[in-house]
């Protein structure tokens, strides 16, 4: 037996596009990065499958259990990425991409590939359109004299 036909495609799908998003917050030099994104995607991923498949084969049992406490814990770990300094708070951005991430995971996970795909793209375009906005704002603040606390992140 071939060890790639063992290797479920979900599964590298959700971890391929967590690595996306956790490519965006490494290019950023922000943490987390690369590898937890991708397995925030990845255990969301089989956490679903796993909740989803006594259902498939039998019709009994409730898939969205699972997913609920996916919500909450991701939201539990995303609390932690957030500091609150004496004038800003940071790690919002990246609290709020990996409770994204592990909805990703989801999708893929209860069979939305669509979703997951489109979220992603939609959150990339988001970090990375919305990152160049953010600078051109600074940089109008800067010519106006008005240096408030306001840092690129």
């Amino acid at each position: 037996m071939d060890i790639l036909t063992l290797i479920n495609k979900d599964l590298l799908l959700a971890a391929g596009l967590g690595t996306l998003v956790g490519l965006e917050r490494e290019l950023s030099g922000k943490d987390p990065g690369l590898r937890t994104f991708a397995l925030i995607a990845l255990g969301s991923c089989a956490f679903s499958l796993i909740s989803r498949q006594p259902f498939i084969e039998t019709g009994i049992g409730d898939p969205t259990r699972v997913a609920a406490q996916i919500v909450s814990g991701i939201g539990f770990l995303g609390a932690g990425a957030i500091f609150r300094g004496s004038r800003r708070v940071s790690g919002l951005t990246t609290a709020a991409l990996m409770w994204v991430t592990a909805g990703i995971g989801m999708a893929v996970g209860f069979d939305c590939q669509d979703i997951a795909i489109s979220t992603t793209v939609i959150a990339l375009v988001i970090t990375l359109a919305l990152r160049l906005v953010r600078f051109l704002i600074f940089m109008i603040r800067r010519k106006k004299g008005n240096q408030a606390a306001f840092e690129i992140d």
